[in-house]
């Protein structure tokens, strides 16, 4: 009997498709729904790669710029109204607020310092809202998949369960699909939730650091137009 019960084991397919296609409904929806947050995640982790990478090498390419020695108007001027690179953005916030500052006299307006400081602030908050999108749904999928996957093998394991009542067996053969399909909704979430936890704590790190690069610059900056505004 237990012979036969092995035999029969060996003949089920127990591959990924035939795992998905013999689950109930509500496991299928489960692991759909963990199969898609696994490759959103991947493509925000990858396009995020990408996008600080990019910010990396705009920040060192005006830097140089910056510290070249050029006169300010004129580097103002060359990057025109719309720059395409963060750090140009934020330095065209203070730069902008400079010159609106000035009245026709030639003198500032009073509180100048304090308003090219804030230009630059909420640059600054448009620059990391843009590096921090997408990183809220990876720090969902890293806290929810897990317990989602295991709702789906709770469910699975359920089936299973009356499975063997209907049939009033135990053998192999009609527990081992079940419990299968089951586990399978557990490790979909774990393979979504694993990266995407990874990759949150090191892309948060990432764009911590973008951003606290854009806010030195700032200082930096605006310690020049204070000698400026004080001579």
């Amino acid at each position: 009997m237990e012979t036969e019960a092995l035999g029969l084991a060996r003949e089920i397919d127990f591959s990924f498709l035939a795992l998905f296609w013999r689950a109930t409904l509500t496991v299928k929806l489960v692991m759909i729904l963990l199969i898609v947050a696994s490759f959103w995640s991947w493509s925000i982790i990858i396009q995020k790669l990408i996008v600080y990478r990019k910010k990396r090498a705009e920040a060192a390419r005006f830097d140089t710029a910056f510290w070249s020695g050029e006169p300010l108007d004129e580097l103002y001027d060359k990057i025109g109204p719309e720059p395409s690179a963060s750090p140009e953005r934020v330095f065209q916030a203070g730069m902008l607020e400079w010159r609106r500052s000035h009245r026709d006299d030639g003198r500032l307006i009073a509180g100048a310092q304090a308003r090219i400081d804030r230009s630059m602030d909420v640059a600054i908050n448009k620059e990391a809202e843009g590096l921090n999108r997408g990183l809220a749904f990876l720090a969902s999928v890293g806290s929810t998949a897990p317990f989602i996957g295991l709702f789906g093998t709770v469910w699975g394991i359920m089936n299973s369960f009356i499975e063997i009542a209907q049939q009033q067996s135990t053998n192999l053969a009609v527990v081992a699909p079940g419990i299968a399909e089951a586990l399978m909704a557990t490790g979909l979430g774990l393979l979504a939730a694993i990266p995407a936890v990874i990759f949150y704590n090191k892309l948060s790190a990432d764009s911590d650091e973008i951003i606290a690069g854009y806010e030195a610059f700032a200082d930096e900056f605006a310690t020049i137009l204070s000698r400026q505004l004080d001579s």
